[in-house]
This record gives C-alpha cells, structure tokens and sequence, in this order.
C-alpha cells in the first residue's frame, strides 16, 4: 500500500479501471454523487461498515484489494480495520500478543518476521 494513497484516490483509481463514472458508482451504492464525491476528496472519512461492503462489492475488489480498501478506510476514520475488532475480541491470545507487542515496542522488523513463520507454517 503506497504510503501516499488516500481512502478516496483509492476509490477513484478502482473505480477508472473498472470505468466506472462516480454517478455510477454512487447510483449502485444507493448512496448521492455529492456524497461519493466528497469522500474521494478527502472531505469526509469513510462510511460505516456496511456502506463498505456495497463500495467494496461494486469496485468487484480482490481479496487483496480490500485488504488495502478496509485498511485506507479504517485510516481515513482514525480506526482500527471493519475487519478486524470481533476476531480480535474473540480471541484473547490475539490481545494479549497485541498489548504484549506494544509495551515490548516490537518493531516492524519483529513483525515482518513473525508474519513469514506464519505464511511458512501454512504451507
């Protein structure tokens, strides 16, 4: 994910190479032009979760791409990814990894590497 991207250049970009107008768009979504417009200009932050899921559905994303979609959208909102908030409550290994990491000050390099032995456990 570049560093750069925004929620809503994000969207315009899925949104050109699909060719899609933001009429369009914000006519599938059920939500106004002026609405869609504002968000792909940074005016406003994403919507809610389940406006989301129609956005995401719309721009037909790859499982890749709404990786990045939520991610942007959590950003842009100052949040933690839709996807994310009930796995991490059900499982309380995962909060304790995670408040352990951040009182450790893990650095990214510790992730990164943590994230390979999955990726090589899966296989």
């Amino acid at each position: 994910m570049a560093s750069k991207q925004s929620f809503g250049s994000f969207i315009i970009k899925k949104r050109m190479e699909i060719q899609m107008t933001a009429r369009e768009f914000s006519k599938r979504i059920n939500l106004s032009a002026v609405y869609i417009c504002d968000i792909e200009k940074d005016r406003r932050p994403a919507p809610r979760a389940e406006v989301l899921d129609r956005m995401a559905n719309a721009l037909s994303l790859s499982s890749s791409d709404r990786d990045i979609f939520y991610d942007l959208a959590a950003k842009s909102k100052n949040t933690v990814s839709e996807d994310l908030p009930e796995y991490i409550m059900k499982n309380n290994e995962v909060r304790q990894a995670l408040r352990m990491s951040k009182d450790l000050d893990i650095d990214m390099m510790m992730w990164q590497d943590f994230m390979t032995q999955m990726k090589n456990r899966k296989k």
